[in-house]
């Protein structure tokens, strides 16, 4: 009978992870590009830049763009915030049933802070430790992030698992000493594949996350 690690915590990153953010990015993107006269891109090309962030998501738009619209495309985004963003399926779902079996959770991102906390408080999503990417000197990969959050949580690092869909997530936890999770389903390029990173486990879809969520759900309680 294999056996279920039993974690104290579970962080997520925020984008393509937790929450379906690609919507709203793209609906700014093309706002932008409408702005400069521009035709809208097709929806799946601009999703599969969504993980790069701003400065490439207005790239894209543009082509040869400046610090403007860069500054322009994060302000139609903040108009934009929440609007059709949603979590996963089975995720609010999920993060309940962790906080009613003792198991604490949060968001790791490296979304600003200015644009994090409104989507989560919108979403009415409420994680116990929020580490966005200007909370700190330095992002993921580097592993302090996640230790940051265990720390607030006063939690041992090793006791947490660490939820995210790009490689820079799974190697912020090995560096952190965190086991972690490939979330497949989320803002991978085209050529890109989460089974070769070496996460502790990889899932291809929300519905098979949620179900190993609720199998340390359930773990916990036989114990």
């Amino acid at each position: 009978m294999k056996v279920v690690k039993h974690y104290s915590a579970i962080l997520f990153d925020l984008d393509g992870t937790l929450v379906d953010t690609a919507p709203d990015l793209i609906a700014a993107t093309n706002a932008l590009r409408q702005a400069h006269g521009h035709a809208p891109l097709d929806y799946n090309t601009v999703r599969a830049v969504v993980s790069q962030g701003g400065a490439a998501l207005t790239r894209l738009a543009l082509g040869e763009a400046t610090p403007q619209d860069h500054t322009r495309l994060l302000s139609l985004y903040k108009e934009l915030l929440g609007e059709n963003s949603l979590p996963y399926e089975g995720l609010r779902e999920c993060v309940e049933e962790l906080m009613t079996n003792g198991i604490r959770w949060g968001v790791v991102t490296n979304k600003e802070r200015r644009f994090a906390e409104p989507l989560l408080s919108r979403l009415k999503l409420f994680p116990e430790v929020l580490i966005c990417g200007d909370d700190l000197p330095y992002a993921k990969p580097d592993p302090r992030p996640l230790h940051a959050a265990m720390e607030q949580l006063n939690l041992s690092v090793a006791s947490g698992l660490y939820i995210g869909d790009h490689l820079r997530d799974i190697e912020a936890a090995k560096r952190a000493g965190m086991d972690s999770v490939a979330a497949g389903y989320g803002y991978l390029m085209q050529d890109e594949n989460p089974n070769v990173w070496e996460a502790t486990k990889t899932v291809h879809s929300p519905a098979e996350l949620t179900r190993y969520l609720l199998s340390l759900c359930e773990s916990k309680q036989r114990t």
